[in-house]
């Protein structure tokens, strides 16, 4: 952690002694800043080019860019509130620029996603069934209406395929008890069962790279 903080603390003066980029704008000494800080830092939980090989930990590599910024900022603002959130990345993010968020995004963004990793047939096509049609007897809708086909995500909503399963799973519980405060998913997950939690984490685990 202090190495982390002292690396981003000089990266961050760096970055303020320059003049202010245009908001959609990201300066290439930004993002020379921003890999040196992955490739040093992040990728000893989330592996290199954010292809993480701990199933703890998510793998970042051709997430959302938007998506990367909301969540670096809620660990920042200290308003997302899952275990590994308070126990890692409020400490990670805190001195963080916004320039330096933008810069991260950027960089793992671009990156070539995971690929899938097999799993159970049974449970993977259970998990696809609920994924594109939810479970209507439960009241639950269809996973595919927000994170799209393949599981790809959009601007305001993850990219899940080749996620690893257990961070999945870790990440529904949390939805499911609101220490992860979104309502929408709150909502999604509120009623799901264990086993149908972990045919979607499975399905989702199992989808290949674009």
């Amino acid at each position: 952690m202090k190495t982390f903080i002292t690396t981003v603390g000089a990266v961050a003066a760096m970055l303020l002694a320059q003049a202010s980029p245009a908001a959609d704008e990201i300066t290439p000494e930004a993002r020379l800043a921003a890999q040196h800080v992955a490739v040093m830092t992040c990728a000893t939980c989330h592996g290199p080019q954010g292809r993480s090989v701990a199933p703890k930990f998510p793998a970042l590599a051709g997430q959302h860019p938007k998506y990367l910024v909301a969540q670096l900022e809620a660990f920042k603002s200290q308003t997302r509130g899952d275990a590994d959130a308070i126990g890692y990345m409020w400490g990670m993010a805190s001195p963080l620029s916004d320039e330096m968020i933008a810069a991260l995004a950027a960089y793992y963004a671009a990156q070539t996603p995971v690929a899938g990793s097999a799993g159970d047939a049974g449970a993977i096509a259970r998990g696809a069934d609920i994924y594109a049609n939810g479970v209507a007897a439960e009241g639950i809708p269809p996973c595919i209406a927000c994170h799209g086909p393949g599981a790809s995500g959009t601007d305001d909503y993850p990219r899940l395929a080749g996620q690893h399963a257990q961070y999945l799973l870790k990440q529904l519980r949390s939805f499911q008890n609101n220490m992860r405060n979104v309502a929408v998913m709150h909502g999604v997950a509120q009623d799901l069962k264990a086993n149908e939690m972990e045919a979607v984490a499975a399905y989702l685990q199992s989808l290949g790279s674009r």
